[in-house]
């Protein structure tokens, strides 16, 4: 069984979820901090008088402050997005005109919509690497000298397979380097710097709610990407209201569409400082010892582990040998267990908060399935 050392108890009492909950790579329930930060922002709002809406703008600041620490940048570098999608389209679009791209088959839609879009559009030109996990030799493998651009998950979704992004950096050299972040960020320790542009999503790992997320944008991109899908936040004296269209702000400002809620940003920011105060290498240590109890005890009923064991996150994929997998989410989902379902697997996500009757919860539910 796992540990209770005390190290995350701060953390640790911030959340609420039920035992069962076991779908961290689909949505993580928001802590305290950002439910009481929403509720606090929303009060405001109702009861607004002279000065709170200048107030409230000051939240995507705080935001954007949270993500530079985290990610060892500057607010320069930093804009936020709505989601993970959005930033990806954006990346997709800005990229020099004519460029060609090499992508995976095996990534979750979000990445690679955006890169048949913007070819679609004529923006670019798509490659495909062969399907499986992103690993260095792949990549390797599938470059040419007219590929320009890569992008790829730091942690597949389905695998869990932790990509080594210092290895991906040197296999891409001098092409820009895309990240699509979000199973990855607040719970496992990258070296995210090496990222051209990273795309994070709030709503999972770092449990901040949805309408939550960012970009960070190395300088090579500032300097050779063309943020044609920016809005009059993401210009030049945007407060200066001439009737003229002014160019975008040379920082990743430029990126910038509209003004984002300042709730959800505060909210954002409120979940961000919860895992900078907590530190990303102590909460990625206690999901990996989840994921290890929860795999032997799977392993003990004779299930197969068909996620990542080597290079992984907190995705614990898994088959039952002689039931379908939609027979298997029948039964969690019966014994109050919340995971996801696929038509070949079974997806486990737990979190630093995940409680140890997990185990013998998920334990008797699948006991039930007989023949185990």
């Amino acid at each position: 069984m796992w540990k209770s050392d005390g190290i995350l108890d701060d953390y640790l009492r911030q959340f609420d979820e039920p035992a069962g909950y076991l779908d961290f790579a689909r949505v993580g329930p928001p802590s305290r901090a950002v439910r009481e930060t929403t509720t606090e922002l929303l009060e405001q709002v109702a009861t607004a008088g002279v000065g709170t809406v200048h107030d409230l703008m000051r939240q995507e600041h705080r935001a954007k402050a949270a993500v530079a620490r985290l990610t060892g940048t500057d607010v320069g570098h930093v804009v936020l997005v709505p989601n993970t999608s959005f930033g990806l389209f954006q990346a997709a679009f800005h990229a020099p005109a004519g460029s060609e791209v090499l992508i995976s088959p095996s990534e979750f839609p979000a990445n690679t919509y955006p890169w048949r879009r913007a070819e679609q559009a004529g923006r670019l030109a798509v490659r495909q690497m062969d399907s499986g996990p992103a690993t260095p030799e792949l990549v390797a493998g599938a470059l040419t000298p007219s590929i320009s651009l890569v992008a790829l998950s730091a942690v597949d979704f389905r695998t869990g397979y932790r990509a080594d992004l210092a290895a991906l950096r040197d296999v891409v050299g001098d092409r820009l380097l895309v990240i699509d972040g979000i199973q990855g960020f607040g719970s496992t320790d990258e070296p995210w710097e090496v990222a051209d542009v990273l795309v994070v999503g709030g709503q999972k790992w770092l449990r901040a709610g949805w309408g939550t997320g960012f970009a960070v944008l190395s300088d090579r991109a500032l300097d050779v990407m063309e943020p044609i899908l920016s809005g009059w936040t993401g210009a030049r004296d945007a407060d200066v209201f001439d009737d003229m269209v002014h160019p975008p702000e040379p920082t990743a400002a430029g990126w910038a569409i509209t003004h984002l809620s300042p709730v959800t940003s505060g909210a954002f920011a409120a979940a961000l400082e919860l895992v900078e105060q907590t530190g990303v290498a102590a909460i990625a240590g206690r999901i990996a010892e989840r994921v290890t109890v929860l795999e032997q005890m799977l392993r003990s009923l004779g299930a197969q582990i068909v996620s990542d064991t080597q290079r992984r996150a907190g995705i614990l994929a898994f088959t039952m040998p002689g039931h379908p997998a939609p027979d298997v989410g029948a039964a969690l989902s019966a014994a109050g267990i919340a995971a996801t379902v696929r038509r070949e697997h079974v997806r486990l996500s737990p979190h630093a908060s995940t409680p140890p009757q997990t185990v013998a919860l998920l334990q008797s539910a699948l006991k039930s399935l007989g023949g185990t």
